[in-house]
């Protein structure tokens, strides 16, 4: 299908968007492809707030080479499918890998992270990262964890001194 000039330049701007709001590209190449399948592929991607797009090969690598990623013109033959993770890099990667694991039209072949170029290796090891709230939450657990040992260490004494004490008081009943 050909596009106007005007047309392409509008295309171009919507990827050039999207490649400046994502924290990772992912790029997968497909075959046999069918609506149902790609419908599928976008809402279970969206789970993970990644969004999947065919895009125009000539015109997608142009704009990787203006924002600065490093590409090889020949990886960019064939039908290849684009995902943009907005938020979470791990959590697109592993619902790419369940997509991928599933389904014979989908082939991952690489992509990017923060401009670097990912080997199917590299997005496969980031599918095995922790998603962004789990690590958020080892994060605060490992911060908070000298604090709370503190407050437990502090307040021991005083834990101490009640049950001795409560101990008291039950043995004067029955002393009387």
């Amino acid at each position: 299908m050909a596009f106007s000039k005007q047309q392409k330049e509008k295309i171009v701007e919507q990827y050039s968007d999207w490649l400046e709001r994502s924290k990772a590209v992912f790029v997968l190449s497909y075959s046999k492809m069918r609506m149902p399948t790609v419908n599928e592929a976008r809402a279970k991607l969206r789970e993970a707030d990644g969004r999947l797009h065919v895009v125009k090969n000539r015109l997608f690598a142009r704009v990787l080479e203006e924002h600065g990623y490093v590409y090889d013109p020949k990886f960019w033959e064939g039908n290849n499918v684009v995902v943009f993770a907005f938020e979470d890099a791990p959590s697109v990667a592993k619902a790419l890998t369940e997509l991928v694991k599933g389904n014979e039209s989908f082939q991952v072949r690489g992509g990017y992270l923060d401009k670097a170029n990912l080997t199917v290796k590299q997005v496969s090891a980031l599918s095995d990262l922790p998603t962004l709230p789990v690590m958020r939450a080892m994060l605060m657990g490992t911060i908070l964890a000298p604090a709370s040992k503190l407050v437990r260490t502090l307040a021991e004494p005083a834990r101490g001194l009640a049950a001795v004490i409560k101990a008291k008081t039950e043995q004067q009943p029955e002393a009387a």
